[in-house]
């Protein structure tokens, strides 16, 4: 039986020639593949600065970092995402808050926002809200902004799952990590995200002080000071540098840039593909038995649909639909726990619970889409989810009748 991922990177035969090219030039880190990256990146999205880093949570690390996250600084961020967004601020010595979410999206709520700042504002002045673009989704970044302006305290967009996703509001549309309504952002390129390196990820921003921190602290803390002053590059002595600050190893190679590079290229085939899967599933879903089970994402024109989330109806079994998929060769995935739940962090600040976050996390379940996914094998999906359905639907007729 052949399984189906919930999701999967798509790597032809341009992405592997674009990492030969690389493989067989002088440069495998710390060269030109990084810069090129760079400048495609900042083009595409619209900021004025892109700096390409090791990871994600590089990434989230550094912007913290750059943006004067420090001991007695609190961040808030949206507990519906990777531990990586909250991690970031410990990496600091920062200290951290959670903000309820939209129970539908699981984006974060403006108003629920509001009330926490409110607390913190009384603890510190040194704050920092990170919203999470989820699932392809961009969060009400305006109206987060607005509140965050309130309370004086910058915002780092997580855009992790939404490359290419936008929003609009009275401004008018903006892209996901553009910037517009946030200090910086920050992308991932992990295999099952829209951009895969293997690894890698970016901080954007339209402020080049903060792009010149992170790019400093991405490589040591290290600067050589007769690379920027002397005009002669022959007497320059090559073995001297020097380490300013504590920073540290977060560079990426020019491998990954090689391939992120390639892989960007394909992104308007890639987000084409996404669309016409999200399409098919809507088509489907808006019929019995699947309407009567479970609710779909809802649709919006900007989604870039990182993700496909399904909410199962009360009275049917998220955990049961994962269990029921998997035994015939179709895997699904819960994204997220909330970070709150972790042992770390219930062990830090005790137990806590939001509404947003419960509800959403409740009954959530990714189901397969990635633009490798074939249409028959997308039917294999929605063949079976009808079955499930129409198993549950008749189990819970028959314990109606009991």
């Amino acid at each position: 039986m052949q399984v189906i991922p919930y999701a999967a990177q798509w790597i032809d035969e341009s992405d592997i020639q674009a990492v030969s090219k690389v493989l067989r030039s002088p440069f495998l880190t710390q060269g030109p593949a990084i810069h090129a990256l760079e400048r495609a990146l900042a083009e595409v999205v619209g900021v004025a600065e892109a700096v390409a880093v090791s990871n994600g949570t590089a990434a989230l690390h550094l912007a913290s970092e750059a943006l004067g996250v420090g001991p007695g600084s609190i961040g808030v961020v949206a507990p519906i995402s990777f531990s990586a967004t909250a991690n970031c601020l410990r990496y600091c010595g920062a200290e951290v808050r959670f903000s309820d979410v939209d129970p539908l999206t699981g984006l974060m709520d403006p108003h629920s926002l509001d009330q926490v700042l409110a607390q913190v504002s009384q603890e510190t002045d040194k704050g920092i809200v990170i919203p999470v673009s989820l699932a392809g989704r961009v969060p009400r970044l305006s109206e987060i902004k607005a509140v965050a302006a309130k309370y004086n305290v910058p915002v780092l967009e997580d855009a992790a799952q939404s490359f290419g996703a936008f929003e609009e509001d009275l401004g008018g549309r903006y892209l996901s990590a553009s910037c517009v309504h946030s200090e910086a952002a920050t992308f991932s390129f992990h295999p099952v995200k829209h951009i895969c390196a293997g690894e890698g990820g970016a901080v954007l921003t339209n402020n080049p002080e903060l792009a010149d921190r992170v790019r400093f602290m991405r490589s040591h803390g290290i600067v050589r000071p007769f690379a920027a002053e002397s005009k002669d590059p022959i007497s320059e002595p090559p073995w001297y540098y020097e380490q300013h600050d504590l920073g540290f190893n977060y560079r990426i190679t020019d491998i990954q840039c090689a391939l992120a590079l390639s892989q960007l290229e394909k992104q308007p085939f890639f987000m084409e593909r996404r669309r016409a899967l999200a399409d098919r599933y809507y088509q489907k879903f808006s019929e019995e038995p699947f309407r009567r089970c479970f609710d779909c994402p809802s649709t919006h024109p900007g989604h870039a649909y990182h993700l496909f989330v399904i909410h199962f109806k009360d009275g049917f079994s998220r955990d049961d639909a994962h269990a029921y998929l998997k035994a015939h060769g179709i895997m699904t995935q819960v994204h997220h726990v909330p970070i709150y739940k972790h042992p770390y962090y219930v062990n830090r600040y005790g137990e806590q619970s939001l509404p947003g976050a419960e509800a959403y996390f409740k009954n959530c379940l990714s189901i397969p889409l990635y633009p490798k996914l074939k249409f028959s094998e997308q039917d294999r999906v929605i063949q079976a989810l009808e079955t499930y359905c129409n198993q549950s639907i008749a189990r819970e007729g028959s314990t109606l009748s009991v």
